[in-house]
């Protein structure tokens, strides 16, 4: 079981290079004239912690979109900026667009760093504001020198407001960063410094949370780093995890989320070709699956190496892996879960967990063998009816190498002669390129992280 430790503050780590990109662009404001950022990413990620620590060596003010009146929010804004400017301000206002403007104006004078976090909520407030900002950002822009950060949780929406020609603020941002989890190699720096590192720890990291930092917070705050240790401290009552996929993605879904969720259970528990799918809902999905895809960015297309983007040997996974575990270990067995039957569950998970974990480590090991610029395209190959497939396959087309892996968590269980076998049809398209086989498990973790994070 998990102690509880009190006191732990999760230390910044990884994220230099979105660092170093914001304070280029600062650089900028400074030199020539305003710019707008977007953050975006899922939620628990840390985008506002990064604009905090960005903004935290400059004069910058923060506001959070709370879901409130628009002049509820005014009042809390102008209290704000007067306490930023040592300006009193005289009236009172209503409008957010008004605030902004007089931001906006305050930039010509000096530098300075605006984040305004959950912008996407003006959607609900009023959605009035996402023209004004227009009309306004294009008449001071290039007097002003403020950096505007917008933050937003809600990707689609953020996507939209940004990124959709039909939109007003389209074409305004002038960088949008998308905030990733932290990678295996960060995990790894995390779990040594809690003296709590193994390659079996870093990976049942890596599958629980997904390097989602909130998600690592909370484990490390209650002690929790071995698989059992963590699996005990998400499957109890009350846990913050039992509704995270829910508080995740209904906002997003809106009110078709039983549809994405079905499908979504689906894909976790391996039904991952659309006629599988289509098969158990008796209806075509095509249309989910696309938005899925593009709109909300939680599952991604597979295709074999050496297909074509036209193939229709192709699969869907869900690219969290969090999300992933969630769907086919906790919101599949909710109803035992309400019923507070959390033993039962784990017993479930005992007996599937080794079924699941695979792709998730074949999935760690293409991640790691990407650190390097060894390799082109990496990834897995499978021929029609799912017919021999290859775990991990990375092409180099400069040396002329394929890379082809068997990935099993016992290794005792890895024959390279079958891999070798499977590997025939896949060669016939790479018959100039030198082949290398290799097997690898949990314990061949460490090994690779240092050949290929160089």
């Amino acid at each position: 079981m998990c102690v509880t430790v009190t006191e732990v503050a999760m230390k910044f780590y990884n994220r230099e290079k979105e660092l170093d990109t914001l304070d280029e662009i600062y650089q900028q404001c400074c030199n020539s004239y305003g710019k707008i950022t977007v953050l975006t990413g899922r939620r628990r990620i840390g985008k506002t912690l990064l604009a905090q620590k960005y903004a935290s060596d400059k004069d910058s003010l923060y506001f959070f979109t709370s879901k409130k009146a628009e002049a509820l929010l005014c009042e809390e804004l102008l209290v704000e900026y007067e306490a930023f400017s040592g300006e009193k301000f005289i009236g009172q206002i209503t409008r957010f667009t008004d605030l902004f403007e007089i931001l906006v104006r305050y930039g010509c004078k000096k530098p300075f760093v605006l984040i305004i976090d959950e912008f996407q909520e003006f959607k609900n407030i009023n959605k009035s504001v996402f023209s004004e900002i227009q009309r306004i950002w294009d008449k001071y822009k290039f007097e002003t020198h403020i950096h505007i950060v917008f933050i937003g949780s809600i990707y689609s929406l953020m996507i939209d407001i940004f990124q959709n020609e039909k939109e007003p603020l389209y074409g305004r941002a002038d960088r949008v960063l998308y905030i990733k989890p932290f990678s295996a190699k960060t995990i790894k720096e995390i779990l040594i410094e809690n003296n709590r590192y193994t390659p079996e720890n870093l990976f049942y990291s890596y599958l629980l949370t997904g390097g989602v930092p909130r998600y690592i917070e909370l484990f490390i705050e209650s002690n929790c780093f071995s698989k059992d240790e963590m699996l005990d401290f998400m499957l109890k009552k009350d846990s913050y995890f039992l509704e995270e996929g829910k508080n995740l993605l209904i906002q997003e879904f809106g009110k078709d989320y039983g549809v994405y969720f079905s499908i979504l259970e689906m894909i976790a528990a391996g039904k991952t070709s659309r006629s599988e799918m289509e098969s158990v809902l008796e209806s075509s999905i095509g249309g989910y699956l696309e938005r899925l895809e593009t709109e909300y960015d939680v599952i991604r297309k597979v295709r074999p190496v050496g297909a074509n983007n036209f193939s229709r040997i192709q699969k869907y996974e869900i690219k969290d892996n969090f999300l992933k575990f969630w769907f086919r270990f906790v919101y599949k067995n909710m109803s035992l879960i309400q019923n507070e039957r959390f033993d039962y569950v784990k017993r479930i998970i005992a007996r599937d967990l080794a079924t699941f974990s695979g792709p998730v480590l074949e999935k760690l090991f293409a991640e790691i063998i990407g650190y390097s610029s060894e390799y082109g395209l990496i990834g897995n190959y499978w021929e029609k009816g799912n017919l021999n497939e290859i775990d991990i396959v990375a092409i180099d087309d400069i040396d002329k190498k394929i890379y082809l892996a068997e990935v099993k968590m016992n290794k005792e269980k890895i024959k390279l002669s079958n891999l070798q076998s499977k590997s025939q049809r896949l060669l016939e398209k790479y018959k100039d390129y030198s082949p290398i086989y290799e097997g690898l498990s949990i314990e061949d973790i460490d090994s690779k992280i240092l050949l290929y994070d160089k």
